[in-house]
């Protein structure tokens, strides 16, 4: 779920994986495997990606929660 949120957000922000990684102060290759679900962040990670694409933490972790909300009402 993160993933997903985060390639939107980085999509919809204009910069490609190497660029945020770039800005967050990470490898591209971990931007990659945040997006493929395949990595976790720390908070801290987190929050740098978060800045890096201008956007708050709580609005990428609200778009996850509404994701989450709407997978879980379709299992039902």
């Amino acid at each position: 779920m993160l993933g997903d949120e985060l390639r939107k957000a980085r999509k919809a922000a204009g910069v490609t994986q190497e660029q945020l990684a770039f800005d967050a102060e990470i490898d591209r290759t971990y931007v990659s495997q945040l997006e493929n679900d395949k990595k976790s962040p720390t908070i801290d990670v987190f929050f740098r990606i978060c800045d890096a694409l201008g956007i708050s933490a709580s609005t990428l972790i609200a778009s996850i929660e509404v994701r989450r909300r709407t997978k879980k009402a379709g299992k039902n």
